[in-house]
């Protein structure tokens, strides 16, 4: 059960902003095979709100849990860790 206040965190890296003041972030992570016990990559496409269109495609950011802002978007930007080169 999660306490409250305690909200999940994520990081990855920007694939689209295309969209006004919405990003898509590719979210990398490893998971165990239950099997095998090998690790497998995994990705995951999120979309997260960005108030101030900071972020470009290739920035690292820092993404938080939020409320739900519109039909697919559950994650705010927090911080831009690293700047696309």
């Amino acid at each position: 059960m999660q306490e409250r206040g305690k909200r999940k965190i994520l990081t990855g890296v920007v694939s689209g902003d295309k969209m006004d003041k919405t990003i898509i972030v590719m979210v990398n992570r490893l998971v165990l095979h239950p099997v095998y016990k090998k690790y497998i990559r995994k990705r995951t496409k999120v979309k997260a709100h960005d108030e101030k269109n900071e972020c470009h495609t290739g920035d690292k950011v820092l993404l938080i849990e939020t409320r739900p802002l519109s039909k697919d978007k559950r994650w705010r930007v927090k911080e831009i860790l690293e700047r696309a080169a």
